[in-house]
Order: structure tokens, then C-alpha cells, then sequence
């Protein structure tokens, strides 16, 4: 039985070696690494012995044989994961700057993992007791479907589904992206923001009106993501604070992923939430502190050792 669900991108990520290189340049890189956030997510999961399922498509070629090899050798149930003949993996660049920013250009898209069918997900959602949408999957209409049909099919068996927006300005902007992002922000049960997304989902500077405005559409928890300053959780009746672990950052990439991941999947096991969310802290820190996205998922027994060694 498969205990956690996925979909969306799985891509091939090639990162500048040197700070403050332009995209636009000749430079070095390095790379292909494992990436996208649902594809990081669910890695994570399986890592921590859920059984988890990812549904994508991926080119034949030779991104997409390493991404599906990857998956399957961390656990990850990878038989949703089609392969398209006539297309090609999605893949993605990233440059870091001194100031922490990142630059990508993304070819997600016009990738291989637009191409999802409503089929893949019928050997793999039966018995889902999470559904995951990662923000950065919605990129058309027909993503934005998918994620509506599947989370119905998992809350009306009885699961939940978590929601990592990811949301940005730019998203808002396109024509009807606002009201798909509240549909699916009413169909939540745990949802992961970063930063300022919340604020811009539900366009709403204070952060605790925002929060109500959440729990209000339906969303039952809440872990607000800060990076370096740690975590808040709310729930409706709790609000707490978790601050982070503090490591020397490498590579930021999928360290939300790897957070969200590890506290949805140690609540879908029965973990009470403070106990996750210090786990979740631990997953980040750990993640940010490896090259690499996928590199920087952890087992149980890596985050046991982090924690232990460092308070």
C-alpha cells in the first residue's frame, strides 16, 4: 500500500560553481544533479520508510533513466513514472549570489512531466492517506486539474493532503491563478509556506489574520517556514515557535521540500507535531549543508544522529 502520493516534476539540475555567475555567461557547472521539489519530497518520505509513489513522465534519455534510477534506489515507488519517447526531461539552471539569492531558468513546462495523464495515478492512489502538491507542479491549467481530481479522490477515501505553494507575485498575475490556489488551498489539510506565501495566497499582510483566513478555508495545520529563523505552527488551538539548527549553508535548494516532507510524512505516521517539526528542522538544516537537492534528504537514523550531535 502506498502511504504518500506525489506528482509533477522530477528533473535533471545543473548548479554554477561559482557565486554570482550569470546564467546569461559561459561558465561552470556542475551537475546533473536529482531535483524538483515534488520529486525531493517524495524522496524524503520514502528515506523515512513510508511507502511513497511519485507520478510524472520523463523523456527517453538518459536524464530520465538517471532520475527514475535515483527515485527507485532511495524507495520511492516509481511505476506512475512514465516514459514519453516524443518528449524531453525537464531540467533546470541555477546561480547563487552573495546576498543568498538564487537565479533558475526552469524547462519544466515544455518537459516531459506536462504530460501526466489521470491515468498514472490509478495504481497509486488507492489507500493514499496523504496526497502532496507542490506549488511549483502548477504551471498550467491541466496540472492544476490533476492536482484537483487527485486530491478529491484521496479526501473522499479518507486521507489528507498537504500543500507547499510556493507561491510567488508573478504566479498571481496570470489570469485565474489566485482563484485555482484557493480552490486547492480549501482542499488542505497541512500546508507549508515559506516566507511571505501565505500573505500573497490569501492577500493578507497580517500574518495572523492570514493564518485565520487559512484554518477558515479548512486548512487543520499549519508549518510556516523561515529558514534560519526556525518554524511557527499553528493548528487552531496551538501556536508554537521552533528554531532552526544552526549549520553552514552550501546549497538552499530543497531544503523546504525536504522540511515539509519530513513533517508530513512523521505526522502521517502518527508523530505528534512537536516532536515532527523538530525533525523537520533537522531535515532542513540537514539539506541546506549538501550540494545538490536531492542529496540533502536524510533517513530516520541520519536525523536521530543531527539531532543528538547537535542539542
Amino acid at each position: 500500500m502506498t502511504d504518500i502520493v506525489t506528482f509533477g516534476e522530477v528533473l535533471a539540475e545543473f548548479m554554477a560553481l561559482e557565486t554570482n555567475q550569470s546564467l546569461g555567461a559561459p561558465g561552470h557547472f556542475a551537475g546533473p544533479f536529482p531535483g524538483g521539489a515534488p520529486a525531493i519530497f517524495i524522496d524524503q518520505a520514502a528515506k523515512l520508510g513510508s511507502g511513497a509513489a511519485m507520478v510524472s513522465c520523463v523523456g527517453d534519455d538518459a536524464f530520465g533513466r538517471m532520475l527514475v534510477e535515483r527515485l527507485a534506489a532511495d524507495g520511492v515507488d516509481v511505476s506512475a513514472i512514465a516514459t514519453r519517447p516524443d518528449a524531453t526531461t525537464a531540467s533546470a539552471f541555477v546561480t547563487y549570489h552573495d546576498d543568498g539569492q538564487r537565479d533558475f531558468i526552469f524547462n519544466i513546462a515544455n518537459g516531459a512531466c506536462a504530460e501526466i495523464a489521470p491515468r498514472q495515478f490509478d495504481g497509486v492512489l488507492a489507500g493514499c492517506k496523504l496526497f502532496h502538491i507542490a506549488g511549483t507542479s502548477l504551471f498550467s491549467g491541466h496540472m492544476i486539474d490533476l492536482a484537483r481530481q487527485a486530491a478529491d479522490r484521496v479526501k473522499a477515501a479518507g486521507g489528507r493532503v498537504s500543500f507547499d505553494p510556493n507561491v510567488r507575485k508573478e504566479t498571481l498575475a496570470r489570469s485565474g491563478a489566485r482563484q485555482a490556489l484557493t480552490d486547492l488551498l480549501s482542499r488542505t489539510d497541512i500546508l507549508l509556506p515559506s516566507d511571505s506565501e501565505l500573505n500573497l495566497l490569501v492577500d493578507i499582510d497580517d500574518d495572523e489574520q492570514a493564518v485565520e483566513r487559512a484554518l477558515a478555508l479548512g486548512v487543520s495545520e499549519i508549518a510556516w517556514k523561515n529558514g534560519s529563523h526556525g518554524c511557527r505552527y499553528y493548528d487552531g488551538a496551538t501556536v508554537t515557535h521552533h528554531e532552526s539548527f544552526a549549520v553552514s549553508e552550501v546549497d538552499p535548494t530543497g531544503a523546504g521540500d525536504s522540511f515539509g516532507a519530513t513533517f508530513c510524512t512523521l505526522r502521517t505516521q502518527g508523530m505528534a507535531a512537536a516532536d515532527a517539526l523538530v525533525y523537520a528542522n533537522a531535515a532542513g538544516a540537514t539539506a541546506v549543508s549538501r550540494r545538490g537537492a536531492m542529496e540533502g534528504t536524510s533517513t530516520r537514523a541520519e536525523l536521530d544522529a543531527f539531532i543528538d550531535s547537535h542539542g
